[in-house]
């Protein structure tokens, strides 16, 4: 399983838009939406050793956390459907119909939806034991698939950016961008990059949802201090999934302008607070940028209407 995951192929596209262009900016994607077409984006590199642990252990399969558009579960779903493996969803809220919560049923994933009081105890010390006894056995994956072992998986990314340079024509890169949700790529891309590059992680949530201190935490794990070349920057537009008409402007445009299709959750986000900084003359013209697309197409099904209304298409209620 772990040399099928290595193997897996990331390109790095060079992309150009008005808004780049102006600045004087280079963009190179990691494509990681490209990687598989079910585990797709940052979640295989998190799941492999979760997957890897499973076989190793013999375990009859995972069990984790997550929303009703929820991309970590639906790999988790597809990955366990593909390797043989029984997966098991603990879902925030009350059941919802969602082209995710279908699919995660036709992967054969087994469904429990916890109410939001009950998801608030996913933090409790003993969260975890009344389902062990329930899945004896299955090995647990924190939320997002968090943990050392998938940052340390996700530092490999670092060399997929490495081996796509020379067919870009490009010697180096002077930034590292990518969308921080749990913090755990983040972690990784800091770990993989070593000091080279400062790499800049844009957060999906708000700064007091504890994405500062997971990284931290991860770093210190691994063995490496919080002072390396990191920052965070506020791209949560007020809140985990909020939208607005500028993000889906965004989006949209820029699906047209390079083909390359956007989530609004993670990586449109991204996109816009990078525009952003350029606008405000932050990164020197002339500055050659790679980004992370990290993938997460699927959790778009449920919110295609209403980019299409916020970003002025069609007729909406709630512009």
């Amino acid at each position: 399983m772990t040399a099928l995951w290595q193997a897996l192929p990331a390109p790095l596209q060079r992309v150009s838009c008005a808004w780049l262009e102006a600045a004087g900016i280079e963009l190179a994607l990691l494509r990681l939406d490209l990687v598989d077409p079910l585990l797709s984006g940052n979640k295989w590199y998190k799941l492999a050793p979760h997957l890897t642990e499973a076989r190793r252990l013999g375990a009859p399969g995972l069990i984790s956390l997550g929303g009703a558009h929820s991309n970590h579960l639906h790999a988790l779903a597809a990955a366990g459907a593909r390797f043989g493996l029984a997966s098991v969803g603990l879902l925030r809220g009350e059941p919802q119909d969602t082209p995710t919560v279908r699919d995660l049923a036709a992967f054969g994933m087994r469904l429990h939806w916890l109410g939001y009081a009950g998801y608030r105890q996913r933090h409790r010390a003993d969260f975890w034991d009344a389902w062990r006894q329930r899945y004896p056995g299955f090995v647990t994956v924190e939320e997002g698939g968090a943990s050392l072992a998938a940052a340390q998986s996700c530092a490999v990314l670092v060399e997929l950016i490495g081996q796509g340079l020379g067919a870009l024509g490009w010697d180096d890169y002077q930034q590292l961008w990518v969308a921080a949700g749990t913090g755990t790529t983040l972690a990784g891309l800091v770990l993989g990059e070593a000091g080279r590059h400062p790499v800049v992680g844009c957060l999906a949530l708000p700064a007091d949802h504890g994405v500062a201190e997971t990284l931290q935490r991860l770093l210190a794990q691994a063995g490496q201090g919080a002072d390396g070349r990191w920052r965070l920057r506020d791209a949560s537009r007020g809140g985990f999934a909020r939208l607005d008409g500028e993000l889906a402007r965004l989006i949209l445009d820029f699906e047209r302008e390079t083909g390359v299709a956007l989530e609004p959750l993670y990586t449109g986000k991204l996109l816009l607070a990078l525009r952003e900084a350029l606008a405000r003359g932050e990164i020197a013209a002339g500055s050659r940028i790679v980004a992370v697309h990290s993938g997460g197409l699927q959790g778009r099904r449920a919110l295609e209407a209403r980019l299409q209304a916020l970003a002025g298409l069609t007729p909406s209620s709630d512009r």
